[in-house]
């Protein structure tokens, strides 16, 4: 008689248990009104596109359809090496390839669209002639651009790289390790070798080894200089020379040809100088020793 009621009991206290269990949400359709609710949040498209400011909605379409079209006009090639200028340019914010070739054909387009009604009204040689030329120029003009912000970029990692060195060499041979003295020698610089020294460093954080990430370092520069330094770090590791010797060796290498580089220019300066010379400073000179004696001889032929 216990064990029934016992047993009574423990049906009655499983009863609450069972129904607590099944007459809650069930799991399929907890999801589906989950997922129901987040469509119900997103199935309006306009106002989806209408949070977006007016730049987003008008210029960035127009701008991928003048981008692709650039792209299809635009040479494989001629891309390519659009990318490897921006690239050595410091992929500068807002200098994408996309906006680049849709530069280059709106500035292309430009002269037509501002002189191609009167060309064809009044056509001449010297109005073809002129908006030609315009569209040559503003095709050309983006990717001149960037090969002198290329260039200039460039130049400024050769002048600052023998410091850099000189300054990473010092750290080494005092204790550091070779990573731990390139991130000192970035902190301590803002020029575009930093940037370029933290972005190897970074690389190497965040799991590329150090040999890709200085073969990344070279591919994003175009200093043969850095280049050899880079190529010598790689050659010690491999064989396993002292980083010291190796930084002690191409630091001395760089003030050398940094010695030359000056010496090199200080010889190209009296060339430089000859034509501005002949062409402005000779004539000046000349009418101001000459020209009194002129005036003289011709008011003496003029009274005879």
């Amino acid at each position: 008689m216990s064990t029934l009621l016992i047993g009574a009991a423990m049906v009655a206290m499983t009863i609450p248990v069972l129904w607590w269990a099944f007459s809650g949400p069930r799991v399929g359709e907890a999801v589906a009104r989950n997922l129901r609710a987040g469509l119900a949040t997103s199935t309006n498209l306009r106002d989806a596109l209408l949070a977006h400011s007016a730049t987003d909605r008008v210029v960035g379409p127009a701008i991928a359809r003048f981008a692709g079209l650039g792209r299809t006009l635009t040479p494989t090639g001629s891309v390519d090496r659009l990318e490897r200028r921006i690239l050595l340019a410091g992929a500068p914010a807002g200098w994408t390839v996309e906006r680049v070739l849709a530069a280059k054909l709106i500035l292309a387009a430009a002269p037509f669209a501002a002189l191609g009604l009167r060309l064809l009204l009044s056509p001449s040689g010297t109005l073809l002639l002129l908006t030609s030329g315009g569209s040559a120029l503003g095709w050309f003009a983006p990717s001149v651009l960037l090969l002198g912000r290329a260039q200039d970029r460039q130049a400024k990692i050769q002048r600052e790289l023998p410091d850099t060195l000189d300054q990473v060499t010092l750290t080494v041979e005092a204790g550091l390790g070779f990573d731990a003295a390139v991130a000192r020698a970035a902190r301590a610089g803002d020029g575009p070798l930093a940037q370029e020294l933290l972005r190897m460093l970074q690389d190497v954080q965040a799991g590329m080894s150090r040999a890709d990430a200085l073969r990344r370092l070279i591919d994003r520069t175009d200093v043969p200089e850095l280049r050899r330094f880079v190529l010598a770090v790689l050659q010690a590791d491999s064989y396993g020379v002292p980083i010291a010797t190796v930084l002690r060796i191409q630091a001395g290498e760089l003030r050398v040809k940094r010695r030359q580089l000056a010496e090199e220019r200080a010889m190209k300066l009296p060339v430089k100088i000859l034509f501005p010379l002949i062409l402005c400073i000779f004539p000046v000179i000349f009418i101001v020793l000459l020209g009194p004696a002129a005036i003289r001889i011709a008011d003496t032929l003029g009274n005879v």
